[in-house]
């Protein structure tokens, strides 16, 4: 992997994102990253397009993501944010009921997609993006920050996962990043949490 460094994702970054989801066909039938936003306040219009719609969530400080250059070309980027910012996680009903039980309640922060340039994957650009985001989190204040990683341990070696379905890093790459296991999450995923200290600290 060539040198990279790590910018946000602002209103002044936003034609660098759109470039690498651009190149990259809209991501998942041209979500542009948008699934986790839905159920905020002001959603997504009737006739908006997701991309617009993730456009408005940059412009208006909600859509927040870690993004990972070469040279001056976006090619990763690692979405996170608060809660009430990213209401919408897969296997919401099992989550929300094993959070009520455990009584741990909402994490501060979430990393809910990490996505790769489709020709740079299998180069460490999702572990990059991954600790930028946490880097981002920690000069936004730090606190707990919860990550739902593919959980591919017990999964059968043979059975091949086609990348193009893959929102998220793994569980070993999330532990690379100081992440702990905590449960499963449904069909493959787990929740893994780190506490992360103010920039600073």
């Amino acid at each position: 992997m060539s040198e990279v460094r790590v910018g946000a994702l602002t209103p002044e970054t936003w034609d660098d994102f759109a470039a690498l989801v651009e190149r990259n066909g809209g991501l998942f039938s041209g979500c542009w990253c948008t699934w986790f936003h839905h159920g905020v306040p002001d959603g997504r219009g009737e006739e908006e397009s997701n991309r617009d719609f993730k456009h408005r969530m940059v412009l208006a400080g909600i859509a927040h993501a870690a993004l990972v250059y070469e040279g001056d070309l976006a090619v990763a980027w690692a979405e996170f944010g608060r809660p009430d910012e990213l209401p919408n996680i897969h296997h919401r009903k099992q989550y929300d009921a094993e959070t009520a039980a455990s009584g741990t309640g909402p994490p501060d922060y979430r990393i809910t997609c990490i996505n790769v340039d489709k020709k740079r994957r299998r180069t460490g650009l999702g572990l990059a993006a991954l600790r930028g985001a946490v880097e981002l989190i920690a000069q936004a204040g730090g606190g707990v920050v919860e990550g739902y990683p593919h959980d591919l341990t017990n999964r059968d070696p043979a059975k091949k996962i086609n990348p193009s379905f893959l929102y998220n890093l793994t569980r070993h790459a999330y532990e690379e990043a100081g992440f702990t296991y905590v449960r499963p999450k449904g069909q493959g995923n787990c929740v893994m949490t780190r506490t992360v200290a103010p920039a600073g600290d």
